[in-house]
């Protein structure tokens, strides 16, 4: 029996120290579901993640060795790879052990030594930086004995500035097709969009889905959300026509390049990347070869100066996807490794396709800055709000470039939740916190400022993003992973320097399951967060009443993962989900449910005077599925937006036409069209941007938001 207890009382301890040892590493060995119910995290999780990480935990001798390394390694430390600060109290400070010593070496050259702070705490020591160290990168040095280690120091702004009040559509640009793009909306769409809703609609920002860079070669991944680079554009976004050179093409050229445009503008039923980008290509091939002046050509040599060995590494990138295919996986051995020898004599042999690709993310970079002034011209106070995916395939440029600082082994996704209740694996590699802090985040400071370079507002997809991750082991369902830690100060420290550089506004999606503290710090740090309509509950489960929702947000009534309010109001995702065989209970337990919310919301609506129908009424004209109150209800939806108190009021583009479907029904791959949908109105009839000025359902569901926002000239 003592020997039975014994074993019983290791095999806890040898469990304890694997789960002490994941907490050490920021792998969290428990976590509170979208229920707040507290769910354990299988030890098989933590032996898998830790071994991503680079820490062995397959045995428990392993564990106590990599502990006892631990306790060594911190012994040791003086300094982390990245010292963030900011010049406010407590925020100011540089944290080592006792007895070293610091200095700090500006960016300047200039040396300053911070005085100790007083008290310090047992065992360790802090120096306040100067009230006018000035923001930005420096270097900080500490000495204890004989040691010696130096660390990048980031003094970020205190917080960002808080925006005026405004309002804007927020549209899947792809889906905005006009009677002139390449069937599928394009950076010329964008830039008439702006002008028209900021001019005619007192609009201040256009919300638009990531725009990054694509497969160079068909198959074209349909998702934003899963590019090849989050660094670099899109070229499928590039209006042809706009490309200078095409004003000077001979007769033959321009003939050509509209019999390639010709069948892309038909209305076809989904919209068709991989022909889109077939056609385009050819097209842009023309101009690439057409004579440029002797300025373009030196605006094209400074362009490359600017983006240096990041652009050479990405066009490399696609030069060799288009002989090898999209996924460096698969390429031979030799050319996997970015950094090889094999790779630079490839892209020495392939340097006209390295240079057709560098000079497509000129032109984005033009057509972008284009779209941004004709935004800002148009008197839009935020202009082009871009979207930041929360990462790139296993398959990417980035993963490819960047290699040494993902997890092998691992994708980030989402554990299972009220609307995804089977998880969710994104089929991406997540950074590794060591390794992305050891490169001193240049990697993500790098993407970061080419993203606010473009545009006047940044949406952060997932904005835990700064703070943890989920991670899914390969093999392993969404539900089966874990939360891994990454240094919240130093990620946002990075995300508010690089905003306040370019004066850029800076919005989290901060919906969904998060960890405490993650929406303070945002807010302390002048990051606006995320308020959807349809998540704004109280603790009683009620809908939130619109005086009581966030200042510091985007307000919303929904979201690219939901359908839109005609589709939310007749329940079409329950429908839909239970075809897809994604629900973990009965449809008619989900239908329940779903009504229950929504004659909340019409309650709410009622009593705030937006809708002069009972909820009863209303909710048994749904079940019979009539629609004659549908547009009705969509504008007390957005009434009800101009009555919160949120900076940024955003009205869907699908919305403001009545469209029904959904864009991305989440868990699913082929089964729905995803990313695909072009914009439509309820009866599935093509809208074009062309049609929309005259358009009254859109005029109708911007009336309430810009009569509350309506603050210019």
């Amino acid at each position: 029996m003592d020997e039975q207890v014994h074993e019983q009382a290791d095999g806890r301890s040898a469990d304890e120290r694997l789960r002490r040892l994941a907490r050490a590493h920021g792998v969290a060995d428990r976590y509170k579901d979208w229920r707040e119910r507290e769910t354990p995290v299988a030890k098989e999780t933590l032996v898998a993640v830790l071994a991503a990480l680079g820490v062995d935990a397959s045995t428990s001798g392993a564990v106590r060795d990599e502990l006892a390394r631990l306790e060594e390694e911190r012994r040791r430390l003086l300094l982390p790879p990245v010292v963030a600060c900011r010049r406010v109290p407590g925020a100011d400070r540089i944290h080592v052990p006792a007895g070293t010593e610091v200095s700090v070496e500006l960016a300047d050259g200039t040396t300053l030594t911070p005085p100790p702070a007083s008290p310090a705490a047992e065992g360790a020591l802090a120096y306040t930086l100067p009230p006018d160290t000035p923001l930005g990168w420096h270097r900080v040095r500490a000495h204890r004995g004989a040691q010696e280690q130096d660390a990048a120091l980031l003094v970020a702004p205190d917080r960002l500035r808080t925006p005026e009040r405004v309002w804007g559509f927020t549209a899947q640009l792809y889906s905005v097709r006009s009677r002139a793009s390449w069937g599928m909306g394009d950076l010329h769409d964008l830039a008439q969009l702006a002008a028209w809703s900021g001019r005619e609609l007192d609009a201040g920002f256009i919300l638009v889905n990531p725009l990054h860079a694509t497969e160079p070669a068909p198959p074209i991944s349909p998702s934003p959300y899963s590019p090849m680079s989050r660094r670099f554009a899109g070229p499928l976004y590039l209006r042809v026509e706009d490309v200078p050179e095409y004003r000077e093409l001979p007769a033959d050229d321009r003939e050509n390049i509209a019999a390639l445009a010709a069948p892309l503008r038909l209305d076809g039923p989904l919209i068709d990347r991989d022909a889109v980008w077939t056609a385009k290509r050819r097209a842009l091939e023309i101009l690439y070869r057409a004579c440029r002046t002797p300025a373009r050509r030196r605006a094209y040599e400074t362009y490359l100066e600017r983006e240096g060995a990041a652009l050479t590494a990405f066009a490399t990138w696609c030069a060799l996807a288009e002989e090898h295919g999209n996924d460096w996986r698969r390429w031979p051995s030799a050319l996997q490794d970015a950094g090889g020898t094999a790779v630079a004599r490839e892209a020495e042999r392939l340097a006209p396709r390295v240079d057709f690709h560098a000079w497509l993310q000129w032109q984005l970079d033009e057509q972008l800055t284009a779209a941004q002034r004709a935004a800002t011209d148009a008197g839009m106070p935020i202009g082009i709000m871009h979207d930041l995916a929360v990462g790139v395939t296993h398959s990417s440029a980035d993963a490819w470039v960047y290699r040494d600082v993902f997890a092998e082994g691992m994708s980030v996704g989402a554990p299972p939740d009220e609307f995804n209740q089977r998880g969710q694996d994104w089929g991406q590699p997540p950074w590794h916190p060591r390794r992305l802090a050891r490169a001193e985040y240049a990697p993500y400071r790098d993407m970061l400022a080419a993203c606010l370079r473009r545009g006047g507002g940044l949406r952060i997809d997932h904005a835990m993003q700064v703070s943890r991750l989920w991670w899914v082991p390969a093999g392993a369902s969404p539900a089966e992973g874990t939360y891994v830690g990454y240094d919240r100060n130093a990620l946002l420290s990075c995300l508010t320097w690089e905003a306040a550089r370019t004066d850029t506004v800076i919005v989290g999606e901060d919906l969904g399951t998060v960890e405490p503290q993650v929406r303070e710090d945002l807010a302390e740090r002048g990051v606006l967060g995320t308020s959807l309509l349809w998540f704004e509950r109280g603790r009683n489960g009620r809908p939130q009443p619109p005086g009581r929702w966030r200042e510091l947000s985007l307000a919303t009534v929904g979201t690219h993962d939901m359908p839109p309010i005609i589709g939310f109001l007749h329940g079409d995702h329950v429908a839909l989900r239970d075809r897809l065989g994604l629900l973990t209970r009965p449809a008619a337990d989900e239908a329940a449910d779903h009504r229950r919310l929504l004659a909340g919301w019409l309650e709410l609506l009622h009593a705030e005077g937006l809708l002069a129908d009972p909820p009863d009424v209303l909710l048994r004209a749904l079940a019979r599925g009539a629609h004659d109150r549908d547009e009705k209800v969509a504008a007390a939806l957005h009434a009800l937006l101009a009555r919160t108190p949120a900076r940024l009021i955003g009205v869907s583009l699908a919305d403001a036409v009545g469209e029904r479907r959904t864009q991305n029904q989440p868990g699913t791959s082929d089964e729905y069209p995803n990313w695909r949908v072009p914009l439509a109105d309820a009866g599935g009839r093509p809208v074009r941007l062309d049609d929309l000025p005259a358009d009254p359902r859109v005029a109708a569901a911007a009336a309430p938001v810009r009569a509350a926002t309506r603050t210019r000239a």
